[in-house]
């Protein structure tokens, strides 16, 4: 195949595009990554901040089990670069991995901006240029690129990595689907999101900004460890998070899911009813602290659910406090987004029936999946199957 004749652009310089782009280039075909803002992986920096979680190491059939109901269609593009690729994909970039207990993987620097640095570099090494402040608009008469600033791109071929609509100022503000009116998009919703729930003035004053820590949390039948924060609207935090796909769809059919907070996830009521037998004369506080063990945020959740009239047993309250959520936090909010272009509109190599030499990657797609590096690995896998298959293409044009 002669490549020096073909041109791609990859609008987003977020991971899938960049995934993008250096599967694009080792082909040795031109590739121009344009990002609106004014640098390259904004939201991958922010995902770094607290420790860069860029895959996990549980076994695959699980792994896949993450993905929920796309797991069918990803599993080929997860399986063709797999947390172990990932892994030596980082190696290879001079950033060494490591599992942690949870059996989530970090690079052992933790950080992403190393990783960031030097995958640039291989880019910039394989001829790919950068265009910042590029907003794309769509297509002109000529099919060529346009973008904000009046200027067009002819390329021979495109790879859509725009990302969903989550924290939008770090780029992505699913502006790109009124781009697409030709193209099933399934609404773009939050995911992995925090909650609305209402709080009295008091709680929401003392208790907003603290973490509620070493609980279990339930919903629909689906339980999860770990912690959430208290928020002035509501909750969020990992065992929001990883129930918010469920929470979010109860709300959606009826109004408002209930949720039950285990308080004390290490004993059980009847062990707990036994430590709470003969009060006396003791506040309830001092109970819920001396006899529970409770911090004073699960107190607070405590002594709310009773001033809001829970006659429920205290033993029985502590193990299933209900917290009732009405609303979403807010797409703008969310770690991740939910929806995006329907399966049906793509082929296998993740081109656009309708846009023959589109191809579409990461977030634009309609899958979600919780943290703990489903998300990265994912926006990755994608990225490089629509990479692949840009080369593919133009394989077959000859």
């Amino acid at each position: 195949m002669n490549t020096q004749n073909f041109s791609v652009a990859v609008i987003g310089g977020g991971p899938a595009g960049l995934m993008a782009a250096e599967t694009i280039a080792a082909a040795g075909l031109a590739v121009t990554i344009f990002e609106r803002m004014p640098s390259l992986g904004r939201k991958f920096l922010m995902a770094g901040r607290g420790g860069l979680n860029i895959t996990h190491a549980e076994p695959a059939e699980r792994f896949l089990s993450r993905y929920g109901e796309a797991a069918g269609w990803m599993a080929p593009y997860i399986e063709e670069f797999s947390p172990e690729t990932l892994r030596a994909w980082c190696d290879g970039l001079g950033q060494s991995t490591y599992v942690g207990s949870s059996g989530r993987v970090f690079p052992t620097a933790m950080k992403a901006s190393p990783l960031l640095r030097a995958w640039l570099k291989r880019l910039e090494g394989q001829g790919v240029k950068f265009v910042t402040r590029a907003h794309w608009t769509g297509w002109d008469e000529q099919g060529q690129l346009r973008f904000a600033d009046g200027s067009v791109f002819a390329a021979d071929a495109t790879v859509l990595a725009l990302g969903g609509a989550s924290w939008p100022r770090l780029g992505a503000d699913g502006g790109w689907a009124a781009l697409l009116p030709d193209v099933a998009i399934t609404p773009l919703r939050p995911a992995n999101c925090g909650f609305v729930s209402t709080w009295s003035p008091h709680f929401a004053a003392r208790f907003a900004g603290q973490p509620l820590k070493r609980i279990s949390l339930s919903c629909a039948g689906q339980t999860v460890l770990g912690e959430l924060m208290i928020t002035a609207q509501g909750v969020e935090g990992g065992a929001v998070y990883a129930l918010s796909a469920l929470a979010r769809e109860l709300i959606a059919r009826d109004g408002v899911a209930e949720l039950h907070i285990d308080l004390r996830p290490d004993m059980s009521a009847e062990a707990l009813a036994v430590r709470l037998a003969g009060g006396g004369r003791e506040s309830l506080s001092n109970i819920l602290r001396k006899r529970a063990g409770l911090s004073p945020v699960a107190i607070g959740l405590v002594q709310e659910a009773k001033h809001t009239g829970s006659a429920l047993p205290l033993a029985t309250l502590i193990k299933a406090l209900p917290l009732r959520l009405t609303a979403t936090a807010g797409l703008a909010r969310a770690i991740s987004t939910a929806g995006g272009i329907a399966l049906g509109e793509t082929d296998k190599h993740l081109m656009l029936h309708r846009h023959p030499g589109v191809f579409v990657a990461g977030e634009m797609l309609d899958w979600e999946a919780p943290t703990g590096g489903y998300l990265l690995q994912a926006c990755l896998a994608t990225g490089r199957a629509a990479g692949q298959g840009v080369v593919a293409w133009f394989g077959g044009r000859g």
